[in-house]
């Protein structure tokens, strides 16, 4: 996630500059074509590049409103896990007696929430296996979906504190509570994760695009003879990197500038919940990567 105000513009071109160079291409032969070709029979009506204009602006602010939606309701998912899990924390440390058990639960939540986090990044990281005990990693290792499947071992656990007598039915009520919160949280991330943005619409605003940069130096070398290359590639610019800006927050877990700090997020939960059980090997927080961005 981006952390200033200010975006390079290295960074700007760097991600649009495959299509600047295709949109310079176009825009020159573009040019070519009206001044060797269609000059002599026919003009081209403004009208072409101002409808496809109005329709480009309509096509990206749907791509960018949706995109911006998703991002925006992960956020929202991860900011719910964090205060869960403190929540969680908070209840296992007062309510069980067992200050083993309890401490047990609560590392075996920060390996749940690693766990999550490298599935939605799909990538392999055994981090979460630190806080697992042996049985843990075993059981575990069983299932596809190690982030659930912790879950299901901590309700486990939890029944067991029940059946034991260790804890009343209000306060097993209040735990499996938050354990049914973070069940929905982690089906929300799944859900967002597994949801394709539908490719049409991407497609069709970059041929949009295309085509009005095209017709739009077509209509404007009338006037403006070779400089009308630059100001097409110039106008075009700004449809392309308002639709990049947009399409690179459709996948928020991503493990991208634009997407969520899961790192960061992750990190900080961990240290919070070994600051409240009193631990002393706290890790360092997650540091911003040129001062730019925090993953």
């Amino acid at each position: 996630m981006l952390i200033v105000q200010n975006i390079r513009l290295s960074r700007v071109l760097i991600d649009t500059w495959k299509v600047d160079v295709i949109m310079i291409i176009s825009c020159t032969a573009a040019y070519f074509v009206r001044e060797y070709l269609i000059a002599h029979h026919f003009q081209i009506s403004t009208i072409i590049p101002t409808v496809l204009g109005t329709a480009i602006a309509f096509f990206i602010g749907f791509n960018n409103n949706q995109a911006y939606d998703r991002w925006w309701e992960a956020r929202k998912i991860w900011g719910a896990i964090v205060n869960d899990s403190r929540s969680l924390t908070r209840n296992l440390i007062n309510f069980v007696e067992d200050e083993e058990t309890a401490h047990r639960m609560v590392c075996r939540h920060i390996s749940f929430i690693y766990a999550l986090k490298a599935n939605l990044r799909n990538t392999v990281d055994e981090i979460y296996t630190k806080y697992l005990t042996e049985f843990d990693k075993l059981e575990v290792e069983r299932h596809t979906n190690k982030h659930n499947a912790i879950l299901n071992i901590q309700a486990m656990e939890l029944q067991k504190l029940y059946k034991e007598n260790k804890i009343d039915g209000f306060k097993f009520m209040e735990i499996n509570e938050m354990l049914v919160k973070l069940t929905d949280s982690m089906g929300g991330c799944e859900r967002i994760k597994n949801t394709i943005f539908p490719t049409t619409y991407s497609y069709l605003t970059k041929v949009f695009i295309w085509l009005f940069v095209v017709t739009f130096t077509l209509v404007i070398s009338q006037d403006m003879g070779y400089w009308s290359i630059f100001m097409g590639w110039l106008i075009g610019f700004v449809f392309v990197s308002t639709q990049i800006n947009g399409m690179r927050l459709v996948n928020p877990f991503d493990n991208k500038s634009s997407g969520l700090p899961l790192n960061h997020i992750s990190r900080t939960i961990e240290i919070n919940l070994l600051q409240m059980m009193g631990g002393q090997d706290i890790p360092e927080p997650i540091k911003p990567i040129n001062d730019e961005y925090i993953l």
